[in-house]
């Protein structure tokens, strides 16, 4: 996926019917596991993969959800009115749509830390000298397109709403 990670967040948060004060937290968690960019390109120099970067191994995130929710429960849910697990089970929810969608036709870790094997779904075969033009003229981007489709009509939905329950 190139770019429908952050209207996935927007389409997990919908479809829980969750707080809209927890969205923020949906929104950073899709994105974030992409912020090894940063990395990637600045310090290593696109020296291998950035899907090898520990933030696209679900096992890694699932050791920090599972540490973070017990300490949430444990020190801070029970001193707040803030939804703080569920802003939790959105942020790390929408970390794992990224990496499902990741694994559509990008490549995923889904062993680590047993192995460091990539395994994708579909293989994007290099066309055109640019690997994003290979990407937008795959057939797999309709799924982005699809993703983005969810995303405008639940949000135009939901202003629709918003009008009819003003008047």
């Amino acid at each position: 996926m190139i770019t429908a990670h952050l209207p996935s967040g927007y389409i997990l948060a919908r479809a829980t019917g969750c707080p809209r004060s927890v969205y923020p937290f949906a929104l950073l968690g899709s994105v974030l596991p992409d912020f090894d960019m940063l990395w990637f390109h600045l310090v290593d120099m696109r020296a291998f993969h950035h899907h090898k970067y520990w933030v696209h191994a679900p096992g890694f995130w699932i050791m920090i959800a599972v540490a973070t929710l017990i300490a949430l429960k444990l020190f801070v849910a029970k001193h707040t009115r803030f939804p703080v697990i569920t802003a939790a089970c959105m942020f790390y929810g929408a970390i794992f749509v990224h990496l499902i969608l990741d694994s559509l036709a990008g490549s995923i870790m889904w062993l680590w830390p047993f192995s460091d094997q990539l395994y994708v779904l579909v293989d994007v075969p290099s066309h055109y000298e640019n690997w994003v033009l290979s990407f937008l003229l795959h057939w797999t981007f309709l799924a982005e397109i699809m993703v983005w489709s969810i995303a405008v009509f639940l949000y135009l939905g939901r202003k629709r709403e918003s009008k009819i329950n003003v008047r």
